[in-house]
């Protein structure tokens, strides 16, 4: 216990009193050393997301647990486990490259092309992503139109629905057409009740939906056109609808019902209400804060300005 105890005090005296003397010693160089920190980090941050969930994880764990080991055996005066350890850290830079091919070859493709922005985590404003979003619930809306399959599609806007997504099954996915179009095949696990997308993403799939009143809708017109007006009756959320019987696509928005409705015009209803109305309504409201900040400043200096002008006056 005594070596051990000898052998921290040792790295403790070597390394860090000395970092700490020269860091006092040269201010400047602290900020070099932060800067420097936060890249290393950043870089092990990314290169984790990356392998993350991938059959390198595991490995990238043992590498981890690797490392650690040889520290600790030269800390600890472990020689020969240290010297076997430190032989397969030589040899590591090599199996590293080897293993981590595909991995390091993608990321060298993204730094390379304009997926830049997506390797350092960097996502589309949130403006654009709605409108992709859009454009892909439109094409799946089209698709399933085609071939009768009933659907019932919910976007959540400013009025949180986490009641309703928790009745569903959580999926958490980006917003994809394909995606979409499978949920809603027939006779499969998801495919009763309505897909609820939050946030740019699929939330869940299988929701139950609060029912419209019968006096609210046509007689003709089904479960999901009832469901549709009901969601869109207790909240902000837009849903659309694709029939079973005629294929023909609705729109369902503050309780009323927008039917048989082409993909063009689905588009442009989508673009305005989630889009347009939406955030630019937001942006004025921003504007108008910022406005009348400005206006309650401007009226405090002219106060002091007048009170300082009646004391010269005064005097």
């Amino acid at each position: 216990m005594n070596d051990i105890g000898k052998a921290i005090n040792a790295f403790y005296e070597n390394n860090i009193i000395r970092f700490i003397n020269i860091y006092k010693q040269s201010p400047a160089k602290l900020i070099s050393l932060i800067i420097d920190i936060a890249l290393v980090f950043l870089l092990i941050y990314l290169f984790l997301r990356m392998v993350k969930g991938t059959r390198t994880w595991q490995l990238v764990k043992g590498i981890a647990f690797l490392i650690v080991g040889t520290w600790l055996s030269g800390i600890l005066g472990l020689n020969i486990l240290h010297y076997i350890l430190n032989a397969i850290m030589n040899w590591g830079v090599i199996l590293i490259i080897v293993i981590f091919q595909p991995e390091i070859r993608r990321a060298l493709e993204q730094i390379g092309t304009n997926k830049i922005t997506k390797f350092f985590g960097i996502e589309k404003d949130i403006v654009t992503k709605t409108k992709e979003d859009i454009y892909k619930v439109v094409i799946a809306a089209t698709e399933l139109s085609k071939t009768k399959t009933g659907a019932l599609i919910v976007m959540e806007r400013d009025i949180k629905i986490k009641d309703i997504i928790a009745t569903g099954v959580e999926i958490n996915g980006d917003v994809s057409p394909q995606v979409l179009v499978n949920i809603f095949v027939p006779n499969t696990p998801l495919h009763d009740g309505a897909v609820v997308i939050s946030e740019n993403k699929i939330a869940a799939a299988a929701c139950m939906l609060p029912l419209a009143a019968d006096s609210d809708i046509a007689k003709e017109l089904g479960t999901r056109h009832r469901a549709a007006i009901g969601i869109s009756k207790e909240s902000d959320a837009i849903a659309v609808v694709v029939s079973e019987e005629t294929g023909k696509i609705s729109v369902a928005k503050d309780g009323t019902l927008i039917a048989d409705v082409r993909e063009d015009v689905l588009k442009k209803i989508l673009i305005s209400n989630i889009v347009t109305k939406r955030f630019n309504e937001k942006e004025e409201t921003i504007n108008d804060k910022f406005s009348r900040i400005k206006s309650i400043f401007k009226e405090k200096n002219n106060k002091i300005f007048k009170t300082k002008k009646e004391k010269i006056n005064n005097d």
